[in-house]
């Protein structure tokens, strides 16, 4: 399979040939035109497009044996919207629903978009991201690779692709608002998402220079952003230039909690990573076809999403009903009907022997001493302890004791960790600061840590903090 991006004027390919083990044969290639290829969702020339296409695939190191084509397109191309449904919808009513939902806020015409959803379900309600591609762009697509021999068997909307690189690290029931940002050559760009996919299908696009800081232009823009009454919660960064962010460091200018995508792939997603096999022997540059990987990822675990099966909405709207037999009356039946048969076989059995019991005879009846209720059992954390985030401040003084303690942490399955200095190296007793919402978390990190301090302090952290808990240790901690 190929899965190639294609962007304004740069095409991104990442040849996967599945081996006999199981795993990928992996080439990547890319290349930037001086002329612009797309521009407003639309194709701008489909001779010169079929051209570049054609000299990205030819030019990479090694011949592409295929001529199948899952291509990643910007948001801008297709048509969105999310809504809500109860959980317990039919899928005929569903698909009815979403038909009239599109027909109602789209400012086009349904039948003459190419359009499919997906829908994240919770124990209340299922969200549904519709996605719609117009014909004659779809059109105009399949003309430029039918030029140079090759086949689409599946369009991807690169938002898509870009949430499948962070799904796991999410909580369904947990509502917060991530951004994810792709850091390229003098332009930051990116989307605003939560727990269930997209939330907004504009592109946060910010052009800036080699002087600029860049998490100066960030905390702006979370500035601006945050006044519209959307409080980001994390970021997500990514691309060539997110190579040499220090999580730690970046955290603290932006003020909001920072995941490098370079540190998340390895931890979630390493079976996919590892299935990857470049042929030349390199080690595969995620932070820059991370698009392409999201792709793959999208490809291999929502086999069912395609833009390119006609009438998605009308799928199994029409059916025959279902006629189902009353679960409790059919198990009532079948008991009595075994109690019977049962009772005619002794009764034929033993004849007159056989005696029914005297229920109205006397009993001696045991006296039964109460048990003792035992404890209630600790509830369980509502909470996984890879999600959490953890501040580590060192305030003994004591060079390299905060790497240490990280490292432990680590190993008792904590992901999440930063570390910096205290105010002050004077702290002679460990105190661990926990968020109300998390009490249960302070006794869990004073137990994973009681080979080292005995009697830490637990203080209570302010919501307002990106971490969940912040430990100071000091000249106490062995």
């Amino acid at each position: 399979m190929i899965y190639l991006y294609l962007d304004r004027n740069t095409i991104k390919l990442l040849y996967l040939k599945k081996t006999l083990l199981g795993q990928q044969e992996t080439l990547f290639h890319q290349k930037t035109y001086e002329s612009d290829l797309i521009d407003k969702g639309k194709i701008i020339n489909i001779d010169l497009l079929a051209s570049a296409i054609k000299e990205v695939v030819t030019s990479s190191n090694r011949p592409v044996a295929d001529n199948q084509i899952s291509l990643i397109l910007p948001q801008e191309f297709f048509n969105f919207f999310r809504t809500t449904v109860p959980s317990d919808i039919a899928s005929s009513a569903l698909n009815s629903f979403i038909a009239d939902k599109a027909r109602s806020i789209l400012p086009i015409d349904n039948n003459e978009l190419a359009s499919d959803y997906f829908v994240q379900e919770s124990e209340q309600e299922k969200v549904v991201t519709y996605f719609g591609i117009n014909q004659e762009t779809l059109l105009s697509i399949k003309q430029a690779l039918t030029l140079i021999d090759f086949k689409l068997v599946s369009i991807i909307p690169d938002t898509m692709a870009y949430f499948k690189l962070f799904e796991k690290t999410l909580r369904k029931e947990k509502k917060e608002t991530i951004l994810y940002v792709e850091l390229g050559i003098n332009i930051l760009s990116g989307y605003l998402f939560d727990s269930c996919g997209l939330v907004d299908d504009k592109k946060i696009s910010i052009n800036y220079s080699e002087e600029d800081k860049i998490s100066d232009i960030l905390k702006l823009k979370i500035d601006e952003i945050t006044t519209d009454k959307k409080k980001i919660n994390r970021i997500i960064i990514s691309g060539e230039k997110s190579d040499t962010i220090r999580q730690d460091t970046f955290t603290k200018s932006v003020g909001v909690w920072t995941n490098p995508l370079k540190r998340i792939v390895p931890t979630f997603y390493e079976e996919y990573l590892k299935m990857l096999v470049p042929k030349d022997g390199k080690v595969f540059p995620i932070l820059t076809y991370d698009v392409c990987f999201g792709a793959f990822i999208l490809f291999e675990e929502n086999k069912n999403f395609s833009l390119l099966k006609n009438n998605n909405l009308y799928r199994n709207s029409v059916s025959l009903p279902k006629i189902k037999m009353p679960r409790k009356e059919v198990f009532l039946f079948v008991g009595s009907f075994v109690v019977s048969f049962l009772l005619f076989v002794l009764i034929s059995k033993f004849g007159n022997n056989f005696k029914l019991p005297n229920f109205m005879a006397k009993k001696n009846v045991a006296v039964v001493t109460p048990t003792a209720v035992p404890p209630s059992p600790t509830p369980t954390p509502n909470f996984k302890k890879e999600e959490i985030k953890i501040k580590i401040l060192n305030g003994s003084g004591v060079k390299g004791k905060a790497t240490e303690i990280k490292e432990i942490l680590r190993k008792k399955g904590y992901v999440e960790i930063l570390t910096d200095n205290a105010d002050n190296f004077d702290f002679t007793i460990t105190e661990i600061q926990v968020k109300n919402d998390k009490k249960q978390l302070g006794e869990m990190i004073k137990n994973d840590l009681k080979d080292y301090i005995a009697s830490p302090k637990i203080t209570v952290l302010d919501d307002k903090e990106a971490s969940d808990l912040v430990l100071i240790f000091a000249t106490d901690f062995k």
